[in-house]
Parts: C-alpha cells; structure tokens; sequence
C-alpha cells in the first residue's frame, strides 16, 4: 500500500508520468481496492474521529484523467462514460433493484437494497442501508450500516479539493424525503432528518431544545432529531428569512434503534 501511495501521490505532482504504464496500473488497482471495499476514502477511528485519505482521492481524479470514452450497453439501454458500471451483485449479496446504477470503485456492502438510485466512485454504502428511489450517493461520500435514505435524497459527493472531508452519514441514521446534505456535513449516528432538510457547511444547525439556541455548522450531533426551519436575518434591503435546520429534540438510545426511530417520528412529528 505504502508503494501504491507513493506512486499515486508522484503522479499528481508530475502528470506527464499518466503515460507511464506501470502508474496507469497503479491508479486502476488503487479504484479496484475501492471497488471491493478494501480500502476507504475515509474511515471512523477506535476514537470515533474520521481520517480522510487525501492520496486515495486523488487516485480517483487521476483515474478520470487514465480513463478512454466507451459505450457501455446494459440490455436496451446504452451509456456512453469513462467509468465502467459496478457488477456482480448477486456474489456480493447487494438486492439491485432495475434502473439502480453504481459506479465501478464505489463499494456496496453485503446486505444493502439499493432501489433506483445512483451510487458515484468513491462512495461507501453500509450493510442494511437502504438507498431508496431516486436518491443518489455522490464521489466519496461515506454511508453508514442501517441508514434509510428516504426518495429523492441527495447525499454530495466531495471529490475536490482532496484533503476535503467527504459527506459523511454514520450507521442507524434516516435521512427523510428529499433531504439534501453536500459539501462535506457530518450528520453523526441515529441521526433524523426529516423531509426537506437542507444542510451545507454554511447552513446554521441550530438545537432549540434548551432555553438558550446552541448552534453547529457541518455537523448534526448523534441522535438529533431535525426538521427545516428559518431564521430572520438583516440584508441591506431589509430583514429577511433564511433557511437552517432545527434540533428539535433527541432520539432515544434503545437495543431496538427501529423502535427507537418510530417513536422520535411519532414523537415529534417529523414529516418524512
């Protein structure tokens, strides 16, 4: 791995070296470890703390630069792409539902349904996770074990800068109907995000659950409950509502997280 690195990360700095076979080699195997899950963008510590591997992605961007135009036929339909589709899921225990595509180099682990949707290079899928129809996973982005992303939910994907944090959602969360989360947020484990939830790095998250506002950027605490929400702010031409996200309250530990996940629906009402 460590000479793989070094010849990923000497290829970035001198781009003339592409023509080189042996880093052509380099670059398609670093996307093939991708593709089987072993190895990560970014990876969870012992500590719980993410390490984003800045050489893995660039390994991506170069592989897009590596890569020759192809037409790629899939029964009636026909593409037309760099990047060849993922394969062989039946041997990797992943339910596909027709119209679902996944790029080859993300990796979707055993156990996880994907229903029409879209899964990008880079991504990480957990087991039991449900990509529901229409949502996508974009470049990168790192999707916990046991998370529902409802329809229509657009998870971004960070691809450049490398050194950037992917948008990362952990394990047992639900992400509502139409959520959008990009640009890197964090949303941390158990998670919910009602229907329509908008969350950039400069979205305000902001818990009201307490007598005074506390307020995140680019993170969602572990077991938050959230729903859409505004606040006024000033503009040279008068007050206006802005869009934010609200903690409206905290989703209960419990040994069953899908008894757990109906009660905060029921609880507070989230619209999903």
């Amino acid at each position: 791995m460590d000479d793989l690195r070094k010849t990923i990360e000497s290829a970035w700095d001198d781009r003339s070296t592409l023509q080189n076979w042996e880093v052509k080699k380099a670059i398609r195997e670093v996307v093939t470890l991708l593709d089987n899950g072993a190895i990560r963008v970014a990876e969870p510590g012992p500590d719980g703390a993410w390490t984003t591997h800045e050489w893995i992605k660039k390994a991506v961007l170069l592989y897009f630069s590596i890569q020759e135009m192809q037409t790629i036929e899939v029964g009636p339909f026909e593409y037309h792409d760099k990047i060849p589709l993922k394969t062989g899921f039946a041997q990797k225990g992943v339910r596909v539902v027709p119209q679902a595509l996944a790029r080859f180099g993300s990796f979707i682990e055993r156990g996880a349904i994907l229903m029409p949707s879209y899964i990008n290079i880079g991504a990480w899928v957990g087991s039991g996770t449900m990509v529901d129809t229409w949502a996508t996973v974009g470049s990168c982005a790192q999707i916990g074990r046991n998370v529902h992303l409802a329809g229509g939910v657009g998870i971004g994907g960070v691809l450049e800068p490398p050194q950037a944090t992917p948008t990362i959602i952990e394990d047992e969360c639900f992400i509502g109907s139409r959520c959008i989360v990009v640009e890197g947020v964090h949303v941390e484990r158990e998670a919910v995000l009602g229907a329509n939830v908008v969350l950039t790095r400069s979205t305000h998250i902001i818990d009201v659950t307490g007598s005074e506002p506390v307020r995140y950027k680019g993170r969602v605490p572990a077991r938050s409950v959230v729903i859409p929400g505004t606040y006024t702010r000033q503009f040279p031409a008068g007050e206006y509502q802005v869009a934010c996200a609200l903690i409206i309250g905290q989703r209960q530990e419990s040994t069953d997280k899908k008894v757990s996940l109906n009660e905060a629906l029921r609880e507070y009402q989230v619209a999903v």
